[in-house]
């Protein structure tokens, strides 16, 4: 029997960050990718975001693969979205995902809670970056929206 923990903070934004995701359905849409995430046998622990990106972290099993959770989450939210609310919705294709360490979750978890006070000082574009140079992972800025 193999003793598997993976936790992942994921940040994804609308097409081109526009301002799509309105306050009076985001609570409905974290529940919807929610349930998502628990039908693909993984746990959502928070799920939180501002009008043109969400955060999300999440517990999944080792035996699903991560884009394979990635593309059912996108895929199947924005096709509810249309449905309910948005007939033009769209996510951006790409996405930032980060392995979170158990001791580092509470932090994490309260990073996600707070973003709609947190973008009050800072742009999507300039956390995204920032994660990204946190984490070491390497980018070219002229590809980072496309």
């Amino acid at each position: 029997m193999s003793h598997t923990h993976f936790l992942y903070h994921i940040v994804f934004g609308t097409k081109d960050r526009q301002p799509l995701i309105r306050p009076e359905w985001e609570r409905e849409l974290y529940a919807y990718m929610s349930g998502i995430i628990t039908n693909l046998r993984g746990h959502s622990l928070e799920i939180n975001g501002v009008a043109d990106h969400l955060h999300l972290l999440v517990r999944l099993d080792a035996h699903i693969a991560f884009s394979g959770v990635m593309r059912e989450l996108k895929a199947s939210s924005s096709r509810w979205i249309r449905k309910n609310h948005d007939a033009k919705f769209l996510w951006q294709r790409r996405y930032g995902a980060f392995t979170v360490s158990e001791s580092a979750s509470d932090s994490v978890r309260r990073y996600i809670r707070t973003q709609k006070e947190h973008h009050k000082k800072q742009l999507f574009e300039d956390e995204y970056k920032s994660l990204l140079v946190k984490h070491r992972v390497t980018f070219d800025e002229k590809y980072l929206w496309a």
